[in-house]
């Protein structure tokens, strides 16, 4: 994915996935540590601890139409092409958190992209 847009899309739709009636959405620059932080917080049927590990292989997925589910390991992956982190946090029951972190000035972190189109998408 080209633009971090696609892959806040991609998460707002594993949200929606997992029944989320609540999804909050928070993009941050952080300019006294060069850093882009984006959180997605939702609340969900969420995951235990054996599925937060199989999250991020890429050839993991829930899904029956597919067989792969590249969306959050290529969000690992764009966050640490660029210098930066990233965490999951869900209990089952009460939801998920993912956030990313991008170093922001580092010349491999992906643009922002058309967040609105992303928002009036969802």
């Amino acid at each position: 994915m080209e633009d971090l847009s696609l892959h806040i899309l991609d998460v707002v739709e594993n949200s929606i996935t997992a029944n989320a009636s609540k999804i909050i959405i928070k993009i941050r620059e952080e300019k006294e540590k060069d850093l882009l932080v984006i959180e997605i917080k939702d609340n969900g049927k969420g995951m235990n601890e054996e599925t937060v590990k199989k999250v991020l292989d890429p050839f993991y997925t829930t899904r029956t139409t597919r067989r792969v589910g590249l969306g959050l390991s290529l969000l690992q992956q764009a966050a640490k092409e660029s210098n930066g982190d990233f965490e999951i946090n869900s209990k089952p029951g009460v939801g998920t958190e993912i956030k990313a972190s991008f170093q922001d000035s580092h010349i491999d972190r992906k643009p922002i992209g058309d967040m609105n189109s992303t928002i009036v998408t969802l």
